[in-house]
């Protein structure tokens, strides 16, 4: 076999060990646990008298029109729509949006470091300000409820 050969297969090996691979249901559910375990984790340090995540907290974030961020997008239903269920538009740049509910897109909350970086950008844009790690173990745990 000649070099070019060799490097074609050699980049083409390496590509495709680079590539991510599927999120599986299971995993995606024992990551979405670890990361709820760290925000209640983070939660029960800023308040000692944490207990639990709300769906009901979670749906209300979901649901309110926030005065502070980008007016753009009032709330998260800006983007997302009424339904979580649903596929959502960024209200912004026009971009299609997966559904945020679990049960529409099994693999939402499962890359941490996805996962953060989007509250960083949406809270910041919805809220005007980070999100508390009780908000977002509240949100997620309402949206592995829809």
């Amino acid at each position: 076999m000649t070099r070019l050969p060799r490097l074609i297969l050699a980049a083409a090996a390496l590509t495709a060990a680079a590539a991510p691979l599927p999120v599986l249901a299971g995993d995606a559910a024992a990551a979405r646990a670890a990361l709820l375990e760290q925000y209640a984790a983070e939660a029960r340090a800023a308040d000692p008298a944490f207990t639990a995540f709300s769906a009901a907290a979670g749906e209300s974030l979901f649901r309110t029109r926030w005065a502070a961020g980008d007016a753009r997008t009032p709330a998260c239903t800006a983007c997302h729509t009424d339904d979580p269920r649903s596929p959502g538009r960024n209200a912004r740049t026009g971009r299609p949006i997966d559904p945020v509910a679990v049960s529409a897109t099994p693999s939402r909350f499962s890359d941490p470091a996805e996962v953060e970086k989007q509250f960083g950008r949406d809270c910041e844009a919805v809220l005007g300000r980070a999100c508390t790690a009780r908000e977002k173990g509240d949100y997620i745990t309402f949206m592995q409820e829809q």
